[in-house]
C-alpha cells in the first residue's frame, strides 16, 4: 500500500470515528438515565454483570474493571463482575453448549435489583439474549449496547444505548465511549461532593 492511500483510509477512519462520536451526542439524556439507574442499583446495594462476545466482551471487562477499581477517582470499588472466566465458560460449554454459558451464570448470580450489561454490536447474539432474558426473570434490570439496528436485544433489554454506526469497529468505539461516560458519572453521582453510597 502507498503511503499517501494508509494516509487516506487514516484519515477516513478518524472521520468516520468523530461522526460517530458526535452522533452520540444526542443521547446524552439517554446515557444520564442509565447513570442513574446504575447509581440506583448501587446504592440499593444491588451487583452489575457484564457480558460480551469477542470485542464486546473485552468492553465488558473494561467496564468492570473500572468500577471495581477506579476510572478517575480514588474511592471505595463497586461490586462489579464480568461473565467471561474462562474456566467456566469453558467448563459448561464443554458439557452442555456456548449459547447458554451466559445464561446458567445469571440465573446463578443475579438476584432482584441487580443489573446485567449486555453487550452486542448486533444486537442479535444468541448467548447475550438468553442472558438477557434470565437477568429479566431473575428480578433485575438489563442494559443492552448495541449498533444503531438494536437487533432483537432492543426489544428484550430494558433500556438499549445504541452506537449508530452498522459497521462494527465504529460501534466498538461507540461503547467504549458510552462507558467511560458512565464510568465518570457514577462516580461522581457516588463519590463526588456532598455524595453518599
Amino acid at each position: 500500500m502507498r503511503d499517501a492511500d494508509a494516509l487516506e483510509r487514516i484519515d477516513a477512519g478518524l472521520a468516520a470515528s468523530a461522526r460517530l462520536k458526535e452522533a452520540l451526542r444526542l443521547q446524552g439524556a439517554q446515557i444520564l438515565n442509565v447513570a442513574r439507574q446504575l447509581e440506583q442499583t448501587f446504592r440499593s446495594g444491588g451487583r452489575l454483570y457484564a457480558c460480551g462476545n469477542g470485542g464486546s466482551a473485552c468492553d465488558a471487562m473494561h467496564l468492570v474493571e473500572e468500577l471495581v477499581a477506579r476510572y478517575k477517582r480514588d474511592r471505595p470499588g463497586l461490586p462489579a463482575h464480568h461473565l467471561m472466566d474462562a474456566s467456566t465458560l469453558t467448563c459448561w460449554s464443554n458439557d452442555y453448549e456456548y449459547a447458554t454459558a451466559f445464561q446458567r451464570q445469571v440465573r446463578t448470580l443475579m438476584r432482584p435489583g441487580d443489573a446485567l450489561v449486555a453487550i452486542s454490536t448486533s444486537g442479535n447474539s444468541p448467548n447475550i439474549l438468553l442472558a438477557a432474558e434470565a437477568a429479566i426473570e431473575a428480578g433485575g434490570w438489563c442494559l443492552g449496547l448495541t449498533g444503531e439496528s438494536g437487533g432483537k436485544l432492543d426489544s428484550l433489554a430494558s433500556v438499549t444505548l445504541k452506537a449508530p454506526s452498522s459497521a462494527t469497529e465504529r460501534i466498538q468505539e461507540g461503547h467504549i465511549t458510552i462507558i467511560h461516560l458512565l464510568c465518570e458519572l457514577l462516580e461522581e453521582m457516588l463519590f463526588g461532593e456532598g455524595a453518599s453510597v
